[in-house]
């Protein structure tokens, strides 16, 4: 149990050396673009806490734009941070479960913002 416990830190003590975009930093109109291993996907931050997904599987599957959540991301297991939306390393995953492969660049284009 003990060997468990130094695993999950280990795990928790690496996301604070991630490149990550926390879901608490974007505002409706925010534009992610993510390259992961295999795809890339396009983001954009609605106004009511979901996402507009186009790209990578979505569009293999005629589904693009989608509207959907992100639940968070993964190290590939089950285990996951709900607070973020993008980290390099990670994986991905949708409302729908999909889960993207490891997610290695990540660039924000901020939306207009209004005072």
């Amino acid at each position: 149990m003990m060997y468990m416990s130094i695993d999950l830190q280990n795990i928790v003590d690496q996301v604070d050396n991630l490149f990550l975009v926390k879901k608490a930093d974007l505002h409706p109109g925010d534009k992610i673009q993510l390259k992961t291993k295999n795809s890339v996907y396009y983001i954009v931050v609605d106004i009511d806490g979901n996402y507009i997904v186009s790209g990578g599987w979505f569009d293999k599957m005629s589904m693009s734009p989608i509207k959907t959540t992100i639940k968070g991301c993964t190290w590939g297991g089950s285990i996951i941070k709900t607070d973020i939306v993008a980290a390099c390393g990670l994986n991905l995953e949708f409302g729908n479960r999909l889960l993207t492969s490891a997610i290695q660049k990540i660039i924000v284009f901020p939306g207009l913002r209004r005072n």
